[in-house]
């Protein structure tokens, strides 16, 4: 049955946003692993933790290896632009009072500020000065696993010496939050087990978090939410709300 012109172009609208979405994803991979070798000194993975965090994100979104090595090879110095990223961190407050930190890769930081404090003040919120929000979010190593219940994915971080975890089952995924320190360890021990790590990150976690269950406050922080993310130097926004249902 053929496709009716206006569903046709509402398909293909949809499908272009997301295209430029994963597209933006990309980039934003891209950018993440340049800086983890500059920072981290190698482009040698197993010499350098922070850009196997890097890859490790960067495959989950979908990244080519083919996009991966050039990535490298770009920050390495064989074909750079010359461009030194540096990392950012903003902090402000969005509707009803939610806190937000702002992870930034830039080459530009006079470009970069002036453009993160109007999206919060666009969409009903305040940027705030260093240091006003960021004291509530603590550094986290934190594993999602698959297919696994909670007593197979605590036996294998035990087998594996990991220690001072935090473990939930929700969903049938189980949820690891751990010290940044227990990054590697973790991730081996679960390797080992043979169990599905469908994602990993390092992270920050809020201490607390606020309920927004006002439907118009939700939509306002989320619709910030959106456009921070939306933004190409924005690497995460995090944030401390808990949307009612």
């Amino acid at each position: 049955m053929a496709l009716r012109s206006g569903r046709y172009h509402n398909l293909k609208h949809h499908k272009d946003a997301a295209d430029q979405k994963r597209a933006a994803s990309i980039a934003k991979m891209g950018l993440l692993i340049t800086t983890a070798v500059q920072i981290g000194g190698s482009p040698r993975p197993d010499e350098n933790p922070r850009l196997r965090l890097a890859l490790t994100r960067a495959r989950a979104a979908q990244m080519t290896n083919e996009a991966i090595d050039r990535a490298i090879k770009k920050a390495s110095g064989i074909g750079a632009d010359g461009k030194v990223m540096v990392e950012l961190t903003y902090e402000g407050y969005a509707p009803g009072g939610i806190a937000i930190v702002v992870e930034a890769l830039t080459d530009n930081r006079n470009r970069t500020a002036p453009e993160i404090k109007k999206l919060f003040e666009v969409h009903g919120g305040s940027i705030g000065a260093p240091g006003c929000v960021a004291w509530q979010f603590k550094p986290r190593s934190v594993f999602v696993v698959d297919g696994a219940d909670d007593t197979k994915v605590m036996e294998a971080l035990l087998d594996g010496g990991a220690d001072a975890i935090d473990v939930t089952f929700a969903d049938g995924a189980t949820t690891v939050v751990a010290e940044i320190k227990d990054y590697d360890s973790i991730a081996k021990a679960l390797a080992a087990a043979k169990l599905t790590v469908a994602r990993s990150d390092l992270t920050r976690i809020p201490d607390t978090e606020i309920p927004v269950t006002d439907p118009a406050v939700a939509e306002a922080v989320q619709t910030l939410l959106d456009a921070l993310d939306d933004h190409a130097d924005v690497q995460e926004a995090l944030h401390n709300a808990s949307f009612g249902t």
